[in-house]
């Protein structure tokens, strides 16, 4: 598997995208311009495609670039991809996640494209803790020390974004209203239905929020230990301090002083558990575990549903993130 770079998410794409009537899902079928009246949008990879289908509902017909199973931030674009993203409605994507989608994307030159990360605002986040710049009004309360990071692996670049919104259900609600204008304006004739159908969406990942806020209130530590670093937003949303193994590349070797300075912070902190996730080698986390006389778990970046996945969809998942991340952190 090839590093997994939190590359820098393009957020200065402009908010002009915002009036862009683009919107990409997907559903694993292939779209080449629906038959059938319905709108053809072309989703690059699972977070994606769950807001096309969630908004979308009956009225669209929605394709993923990236099939279950596969890696993100690893997918190569065919040319038949390119060519069927060429034939879309709407184009939903994430820019900087997906170098790959990225390039397809302007090869298409579909008109309707939306860009999410246009659609909040984005922080830089490292392996060690998070940037507190960028906090979220209360929960801006976190251990500065948590700030360091070693070996991260990968830049941030001009925009200093990471990608992962969607592990922070209030931005990825934020995401969910963009692209319901987006379908909107693309569909005006169904236009009802789609913000109908955005008000419900945002309403279960408003109380999705609540629920890890009221879950995570009380807990015996703030640290969690991961070997994808991944959930930058949702520790800031949540006051929680995220430690990454390695970086952001779940297989690769960390050094030595990372692991020695992880020993550390998980005896001084009481971690009890190192997560690992289901798309990638859990050899990182079980070795840690096993130096330090720590469990190993799941905590899953939902970049894709597979039959190893928690859950069968965004909030059977989270809702199973919050349980392990519970028990990890001793809630009471």
């Amino acid at each position: 598997m090839n590093v997994r770079r939190l590359i820098p998410t393009a957020a200065l794409a402009g908010a002009a995208a915002l009036a862009v009537p683009a919107l990409t899902a997907c559903s694993g079928t292939s779209s080449a311009g629906a038959a059938d009246g319905r709108l053809a949008v072309t989703a690059s990879f699972y977070p994606m495609q769950f807001l096309a289908e969630q908004i979308g509902g009956d009225r669209v017909q929605v394709t993923s670039l990236t099939k279950p199973g596969v890696e993100p931030h690893d997918l190569e674009i065919t040319p038949k991809q390119t060519a069927q993203l060429g034939e879309s409605d709407v184009v939903l994507y994430l820019k900087g996640l997906q170098p790959a989608v990225d390039e397809a994307v302007a090869q298409a030159g579909v008109k309707n494209t939306v860009d999410a990360a246009t659609l909040t605002k984005l922080d830089a986040h490292g392996a060690g803790g998070h940037d507190h710049e960028g906090a979220h009004g209360e929960e801006a309360g976190h251990s500065e020390e948590a700030g360091h990071s070693e070996g991260d692996g990968h830049g941030h670049g001009e925009a200093g974004g990471d990608p992962h919104v969607w592990l922070d259900p209030a931005k990825y609600a934020e995401i969910a209203k963009g692209v319901g204008a987006a379908l909107e304006k693309a569909d005006p004739g169904h236009a009802a239905d789609y913000r109908k159908n955005t008000g419900e969406l945002v309403g279960k990942l408003t109380a999705l929020d609540t629920e890890f806020k009221d879950g995570l209130k009380n807990t015996a530590t703030r640290t969690f230990i991961t070997t994808h670093a991944a959930f930058g937003y949702l520790a800031e949303r949540y006051g929680l301090d995220q430690e990454g193994i390695s970086g952001v590349d779940p297989e690769s070797e960390p050094s030595p002083a990372r692991m020695k300075e992880l020993q550390e912070r998980a005896r001084k902190e009481n971690v009890t558990t190192v997560f690992f996730e289901t798309l990638a080698s859990d050899k990182t986390a079980k070795s840690l575990a096993a130096d330090t006389g720590l469990k190993t778990d799941v905590l899953d970046p939902l970049e894709g549903i597979t039959g190893k996945s928690q859950g069968a969809d965004y909030f059977e998942v989270m809702r199973s993130n919050l349980k392990n991340l519970q028990k990890a952190l001793g809630a009471k």
